[in-house]
């Protein structure tokens, strides 16, 4: 049996900031994607993200094999369109990364607040005489 952890035992670990998602481009697609729920289609996803086709193409693969986006291929006036959309299982992913981003800052801004006013009261302390 595992022992038990204490309570500040990877405290900072972050185990919520998945893999997938947390690289920038991906990031950015999941996150045009969750702001525009039809989806949208390549070329607009393209200029959201500042992608290149290739870049793009390679980081739409891996969202959809992990099943975080649909892509649709079909045609509008006899010309190839492509539309990718943010899936449900993407959706719950995306907004429990976004959980776990919230935590990072808010610690971060925890220490930030502490470091500050640690630093007042330090100035107003005067070595002590030997």
């Amino acid at each position: 049996m595992k022992p038990k952890a204490t309570s500040t035992e990877g405290r900072f670990a972050y185990e919520g900031l998945d893999r997938v998602i947390h690289e920038r481009a991906r990031l950015s697609v999941l996150t045009s994607l969750i702001t525009h729920p039809k989806g949208l289609t390549f070329n607009e996803l393209k200029q959201f993200c500042s992608l290149t086709d290739g870049n793009l193409s390679r980081h739409l693969a891996v969202l959809e094999k992990s099943k975080l986006v649909q892509i649709l291929k079909g045609h509008d006036h006899n010309r190839p369109q492509t539309i990718c959309r943010i899936t449900p299982h993407g959706r719950k992913r995306y907004l429990d990364y976004l959980e776990t981003l919230e935590s990072v800052v808010r610690d971060a801004a925890n220490v930030a607040k502490e470091d500050s006013t640690a630093s007042l009261a330090s100035r107003s302390l005067k070595p002590a005489r030997t």
